[in-house]
Formats: structure tokens, sequence, C-alpha cells
């Protein structure tokens, strides 16, 4: 079990200041609910890419006894009908594609304000399908995020591909801007690879700011798997405050091979119109990931060519 955090299986441990907050091991949410205010903060509905209709995602989410965050793909449909249910803990969110591809999150603390941003600055800018990019750059997105209330995470910021803003689309002192303009990352991601996650974890810990965590469910399954937890009121905007004031803990684990497999062939059920688009930027970061190895291998062997010749001729 690897452990970065106070959370352990059926009570609290002590732990160092460097690694307190982030625990990778399965939740006990019957525990953790008793005290705290227990969100899955990364969910999707039937909107967009998610099995499951936003009335049996509150019925699950109601059974397990946590809050939860809808965040669909560049819509709010899911999130403006989650709130109808008002007897479960709920935070309206959206995660949003920007025009590199790459991921983020933006929570509201109403759905007033969430509504106003979505209208205003993101439908005009929506790509041909809700599941392609917008034409909005990952800054103006930020930058949109800012005139409200509200708070803006990363999710899986390290992953496989280019939807995590650790990529080679942005070089390193652009990558230092969006990171510090930000209010956090996502330091687990239920969809996400254990190795991608320790990395996450770790960026989480060295930035210093705000970490949630996720399951970033696309079925009932999925939801609780990884949730965000705080010694706070049992609500959506007492979770945000949490999150901001660095108060929350994230425990949990990935799901298994055959669970993610499942998830992925329900997602290319759904929105084939994005796939041209999603084809595209695929074709072009591959090439751009073998290009920048190449290069790197290219120095790599001239060095230890120039090294090799200085061995054997000191004035070479």
């Amino acid at each position: 079990m690897a452990v970065i955090g106070i959370y352990k299986q059926g009570g609290m441990m002590a732990a160092d200041e460097a690694g307190k907050k982030i625990a990778f091991e399965k939740p006990d949410l019957a525990f953790l609910r008793k005290s705290h205010a227990v969100f899955d903060m990364h969910f999707h509905t039937r909107y967009t890419d998610g099995r499951d209709s936003v009335q049996a995602i509150a019925a699950r989410a109601r059974a397990l006894g946590i809050g939860i965050a809808i965040t669909d793909h560049n819509d709010i449909r899911g999130a403006l009908e989650m709130d109808n249910y008002k007897d479960v803990p709920f935070i309206p969110g959206i995660e949003i594609t920007s025009r590199e591809g790459t991921h983020i999150l933006v929570y509201f603390y109403t759905r007033q304000h969430l509504k106003k941003f979505y209208t205003k600055y993101i439908k005009p800018f929506l790509g041909r399908d809700i599941m392609s990019s917008t034409r909005l750059s990952m800054e103006e997105i930020i930058h949109c995020a800012r005139l409200f209330p509200s708070v803006t995470i990363f999710p899986h910021p390290f992953c496989v591909a280019y939807t995590g803003i650790c990529n080679i689309n942005f070089d390193e002192s652009r990558l230092g801007r969006l990171l510090e303009s930000v209010d956090g990352v996502e330091v687990i991601n239920a969809e996400n690879i254990h190795r991608w996650n320790l990395r996450c974890a770790r960026l989480g810990l060295h930035l210093e700011k705000a970490i949630t965590g996720g399951s970033d469910g696309h079925s009932l399954y999925h939801m609780g798997k990884v949730v965000t937890y705080a010694a706070c009121e049992k609500s959506g905007p007492a979770m945000l405050d949490a999150v901001k004031n660095g108060g929350v803990c994230v425990v949990g684990k990935e799901i298994n091979l055959f669970r993610k497999v499942a998830a992925s062939t329900a997602k290319l059920n759904v929105h084939a119109g994005a796939y041209p688009d999603r084809l595209g930027k695929n074709i072009r970061y591959s090439y751009r990931v073998i290009h920048v190895k190449s290069v790197l291998i290219r120095r790599q062997l001239q060095l230890s060519f120039y090294r090799r010749r200085s061995k054997m001729n000191p004035f070479f």
C-alpha cells in the first residue's frame, strides 16, 4: 500500500508535514462520513461520455452518503439538473477541453455562476462536437473562470496523453505560469494508472497548492473510488472553501484494468463526431513526442561521441 497521507483504514495516523494529505488505499466511506464532508470531485453523466442519468447518480451518492461534483466535458446540463436533488451535497462544475486538447476542472459555488460562465465564455467557443476541443487557450479559460467565485484544478496532470497539463505541448516556462495561475491539481484519479497518479501526488505536494481527488467516474461503479474529505460542513460551498484553504485530504485507488477497458469501450459509443478531431490531435501529439525524443537521443549520442573522442585525443 502506498500511503502519502494521514488516513488509515479504520482510523487516523500521525504523519510528517511533507506527506499528510494523500493516501493510496480503498476509502472507508462509513468511517470518513462520521466526522467529515466526503466528496467525489470528478464525475460524468450521460449528457457527455458517462453511462448514467443524473437521477441514478444522485441515488448512488445518497446511498454512499457522499457529496458529488458533476463535471461533464464542455457541458453543464448534468450539473444544472443535479441541483434539483437538494438532499445530496453537490458542487456544480465542468471539465473544459482547451484549444490545446488539455483538460481543466472549474468548480463553482452556485449553479447561477456556472450557467453564466458557460453561456458567456464557453458555449460560443465550443468545437463541432461537445467532446471536441474548445477554441479557447488554457490561459483564456483560466482568466474567464477567475471572473467568478470558482476553484480551478488541473485534473490528471500527468497521464498517458495530452489531456493532462504536464505534456510537451507546454514548454517549461508556460507550464510554470499555468500551474501558478490555478488553485491546484488533482492528485489521485481512479481512471489514471498508478505510476502517473504517484507523479500527480508528488506534484501536488511540491506545489503546495490546493489538492483534490475524484473517480473521474463514467459509471456508478466508479463513484467513491477516490474521494476528497474535510472536517467541514457537508455542503458544496464549504468543501470548496476547504479545498482553497488547504484543509482537505484525498484517499483512493485506481480502478482495475478490466474496469478501465470497459469504461473506455463505453465511451466509444458516444459522440463519434469528435473522433476526427481527437484522431488528428493524437497524431500530431505522437509526432511531437517522437520528434522530441529523437532530438534527445541525437544529443545524447553526440555527447557520448565527443566524450569518447576527448578521451582518445585530449586536444580534440
